[in-house]
């Protein structure tokens, strides 16, 4: 039987999934971990990076033997995924040259702005090429040195193969894609080299970068070291085809077979971005929208948002703590549940309260830094029905600021989202709140709770099982989501109304979490 292993490296778990030709998942596992605030810089080191995909493996081969009975000795192909964007720079012999910044970083404005004047397109933050070019302005010793520049995904992937590739769908969080050719926009590396490398280092911007791929081509194969990095065990062996490693927003689209034009989904958990397939390209520049690639290399809009469930998260954990400390520990999925249910019982517009839930800062509207905020008025009604509503409320509302610039401005239709992500894990409740806020119909496969990483397994089968001429979207189409049972829940005019009258009073409240920046500091 051919098996297919996928991993994706989340903000807050790395998760493995073994799945049959057919999508069906045979064994999961899975590693918690954060990331850090280390010198102004969210950040994770590369040593916690190898011991997580070590027990993310481990946990899934133990699953595998549990429910089979037989050890996991070999697969048909892997795949490797990962958060997008960021920086990961390297020197020819292949040492760290600088902290790993990630996406959640708000610190290349300055480098982003000058990018998006100069290519005429909107190059925001988080991308690698903005911290590229703000560790140039910034004069970092490291930037002479560097010899290859990747994303999580590429680094993982290269240390298993020895092959320095990039999916399609990753590379353009890295830098503008050509979707005519599949590849970087040469005529803006052109741009780069001779506008901006006005220095005497020794590398040009091809020299560094990954090379590009689509979906179903070969990325390389696992190397004797790569298995001995990802196997403790010892049983898996060199030569297991890899395909394309690709970034955890393509393989939302794939989990949710969101990959042809006029199909959209919204992936919602630490952060929320909803990817639109594109039929013609945007009438004018937008500095909210980033225009990516489907893991097929389709155009796609992406309005993106840095924050969503952390907030949630936190105040769960305050709940639970209480909880136990009465002698009650709760069940997390069983308090997840009931504090969500209790937000649909909530006053439409949340009883006058509101949230801010930017815990890092949040480039759509404007802010480096993010202070979680709740506020409430002497009379607003406050009850745990009204809390819960408002905070998640709270996760979607700044998603809903560059929805509407797709839906309203540029008339993007859309007949669903498919959504799936940690706010979907409940039942009912994120989906049905999440069509209010959009107001657009939102549907949930069964299959998608299994996630990014269930999505890069379907890349690596894609890549093995294809047959001659199959693209992308015939494969998942025909092989994969033929029958898939889909949940699909129409916005409730209650909810639409009731979330516009909190929404003018989010926009109201980010004048105070401006203040809340300036006046309340990290503590060291």
């Amino acid at each position: 039987m051919k098996m297919f292993l996928g991993i994706e490296l989340g903000s807050t778990r790395i998760k493995a999934v073994v799945i049959n030709a057919c999508g069906r998942p045979l064994a999961t596992g899975g590693y918690d971990w954060e990331n850090r605030l280390e010198n102004g810089i969210w950040t994770y080191r590369l040593d916690d990076v190898w011991h997580g995909l070590r027990k993310s493996f481990s946990a899934v081969c133990v699953d595998y033997e549990k429910k089979h009975g037989t050890a996991l000795r070999s697969l048909s192909a892997i795949g490797i995924s990962a958060m997008m964007h960021g920086y990961l720079a390297f020197d020819e012999k292949d040492n760290q040259l600088a902290q790993f910044r990630t996406w959640r970083n708000t610190i290349t404005e300055e480098a982003a702005n000058r990018l998006t004047e100069i290519f005429e397109f909107n190059i925001p933050q988080r991308w690698s090429i903005a911290h590229l070019f703000q560790a140039m302005s910034t004069k970092e010793a490291h930037v002479g040195e560097i010899a290859f520049l990747t994303t999580l995904a590429g680094y993982v992937h290269y240390k298993l193969t020895g092959e320095k590739v990039l999916g399609i769908g990753d590379a353009s969080g890295m830098f503008p894609i050509d979707s005519a050719i599949n590849d970087f926009n040469q005529g803006m590396i052109k741009q780069f080299d001779e506008h901006i490398l006005k220095t005497d280092l020794s590398w040009n911007l091809s020299d560094i970068l990954p090379k590009v791929l689509c979906a179903g081509e070969n990325a390389g194969s696992l190397t004797e070291e790569g298995a001995r990095l990802l196997d403790t065990r010892g049983i898996l062996k060199a030569g297991i085809p890899f395909c394309p490693p690709e970034g955890d927003a393509g393989t939302g689209m794939v989990a949710t077979n969101a990959v042809s034009p006029h199909t959209g989904n919204v992936s919602a958990g630490t952060s929320v971005f909803a990817m639109l397939v594109l039929e013609r390209p945007l009438s004018k520049l937008y500095t909210e929208i980033d225009m990516v690639t489907t893991p097929a290399g389709h155009p796609v809009a992406m309005a993106h948002c840095n924050n969503c469930t952390s907030d949630i998260d936190a105040w769960v954990e305050l709940f639970a703590d209480a909880m136990t400390r009465m002698g009650m520990p709760p069940d997390k999925t069983t308090l997840y549940k009931t504090l969500y249910d209790a937000a649909l019982s909530g006053l439409p517009d949340g009883g006058g309260l509101v949230s801010v839930n930017y815990l890092s800062g949040e480039h759509t509207t404007g802010f480096h830094e993010g202070r979680p905020l709740f506020a409430r008025t002497p009379d607003s009604n406050f009850t745990l029905d009204n809390f819960m509503r408002t905070l998640l409320f709270s996760a979607m509302a700044t998603l809903k600021i560059g929805m509407d610039i797709l839906t309203e401005n540029e008339g993007v239709i859309l007949t669903k989202l498919l959504g799936h992500g940690g706010l979907f894990k409940t039942a009912v409740v994120g989906q049905q709140l999440m069509a209010g806020v959009l107001n657009i119909p939102v549907a949930v496969m069964e299959s998608a709770g299994e996630g990014g990483a269930w999505g890069i397994a379907l890349l690596a089968a894609y890549t093995e099982c294809k047959d001659n001429g199959e693209n992308l979207e015939m494969f998942l189409g025909n092989k994969i989501f033929a029958n898939a049972s889909v949940t699909i829940i129409e916005p409730k005019r209650t909810d639409v109304e009731g979330f516009k009258s909190y929404f003018e009073r989010y926009k109201s409240a980010l004048l105070v979490e401006r203040t809340a920046v300036e006046v309340l500091k990290n503590v060291e």
